[in-house]
């Protein structure tokens, strides 16, 4: 083995044997000519070529070795010297080289490696951003060089979202896009982020929501929607939105293979993240006669379909917008005032406290966490009230939609 002198190389033999240690450390061309090679702790090893330009010292990162050769690398050094002696600093035209090869990206495609390198880390589900993305943004400046978005553009994505009546959604994709080209900012492909021109509170200002439907509502409403030609795996999916208290996407999510119909227990494997703690916690949905009956409608339409509302390609659920859409329709239809899918949560959990029943194993029914010392020391689940609590839930519900004219199962059993 080849005997290294000091911290100097010479050969391709003697770069090979350089071995990490536990800080990074370089060695020194023999020939003197400015060339290192820098070994890190993790064995990478990298090209550098340090100079004297202007009276100050520039470094230049050439390349990794191997796939730098000790031969391409001092070729490298010679052309950058070379540079030097003109009166051209190798850093700073390497420096424009990148800068100019990053503001000819379209932000569709900046788009796609933001969605890769962020997004998909840090969501388990990027759905709604994947959405965002495709219907939204794209369609709008995915064919602008990233350099080039305006203020202007920004602008008119948003304000697009806002005239078609959806304020909060807009203010989703003012978020989405501050955090690209927070990204971008970062990554040296522009120099300052447009949607900071555009703060949040001129697009949306979040109000707490009191809305829930009577009892009255509730009849009007469900009436005219399983009366109605909506598709009736949807109508069957906005029914049970009000009888299980579940939030939209944990009922468009369900899989076949959470629910037990001999044990009539509904498994939600993950549910929305905690606000407080980040997490999705598990939750188990006891279901009524009503409920298993529905389902038992939805398998036979599903049919060897893995999710129960089953979307257009084979394997995949509805999106989101399905049950919104379906809502809206049958709601044109009726003298009931505006209301969210979302909406359908809290009329259940107001009902559900007039009628007397456990707030506590309400709020479990709705998958709420407790905080403060009655989150520490109340661990109980309320199985048996929420059994009992989901069946007279049911039961309700249906004395208050039934009418003589209308067969809510395809076996032409009335509600009772």
């Amino acid at each position: 083995m080849p005997k290294i002198s000091g911290l100097f190389f010479s050969t391709d033999r003697e770069i090979q044997n350089l071995k990490p240690q536990e800080k990074r450390y370089s060695v020194k061309d023999k020939l003197n000519n400015g060339l290192f090679i820098e070994v890190k702790e993790s064995g990478i090893k990298s090209w550098h070529y340090r100079y004297t330009f202007d009276g100050k010292q520039e470094r230049l990162v050439i390349g990794r070795y191997p796939d730098l050769s000790l031969k391409d690398a001092r070729l490298i050094r010679d052309e950058s010297a070379a540079m030097v002696a003109k009166g051209i600093s190798p850093k700073q035209q390497k420096d424009k080289e990148k800068k100019g090869k990053s503001s000819s990206i379209l932000f569709k495609d900046y788009g796609e490696r933001y969605l890769n390198e962020v997004i998909k880390k840090d969501r388990k589900d990027p759905y709604n951003m994947v959405l965002y993305l495709n219907n939204d943004i794209y369609p709008f400046m995915g064919h602008i060089t990233i350099k080039d978005i305006s203020i202007e553009d920004v602008r008119r994505v948003i304000w697009r979202k806002k005239e078609q009546g959806y304020d909060a959604a807009a203010n989703q994709v003012r978020g989405l896009l501050k955090r690209m080209f927070d990204y971008a900012v970062t990554l040296g492909l522009v120099l300052y982020n447009p949607i900071l021109a555009i703060p949040s509170r001129h697009v949306f200002k979040s109000k707490p929501r009191d809305r829930y439907l009577s009892t009255d509502e509730i009849r009007k409403f469900y009436t005219t929607v399983l009366d109605s030609r909506i598709y009736r795996a949807r109508k069957l999916g906005l029914l049970l939105s009000l009888l299980t208290l579940l939030r939209k996407s944990e009922l468009l999510r369900a899989e076949w293979s959470h629910i037990d119909f001999d044990k009539r227990i509904w498994l939600i494997p993950e549910t929305k993240a905690d606000s407080r703690t980040g997490n999705s916690r598990k939750m188990i949905v006891y279901m009524s006669d009503q409920v298993i009956e529905i389902l038992k409608e939805l398998k036979t339409i599903a049919r060897d379909e893995p999710y129960v509302f089953v979307g257009r390609k084979r394997g995949t659920h509805v999106s989101h917008n399905v049950l919104n859409t379906a809502q809206k329709t049958a709601i044109r239809f009726t003298d009931v005032p505006h209301f969210t899918i979302h909406d359908l949560r809290r009329t259940a959990s107001t009902h559900l406290n007039e009628q007397g029943f456990n707030r506590d194993a309400i709020e479990k029914c709705l998958n709420h966490s407790t905080s403060g010392v009655r989150a520490v020391y109340n661990k109980a689940e309320y199985a048996n009230e929420r059994i009992q609590m989901m069946q007279k839930w049911s039961d309700f519900v249906f004395s208050v939609i039934y009418e003589s004219n209308l067969i809510f199962f395809n076996g032409g059993t009335k509600a009772n």
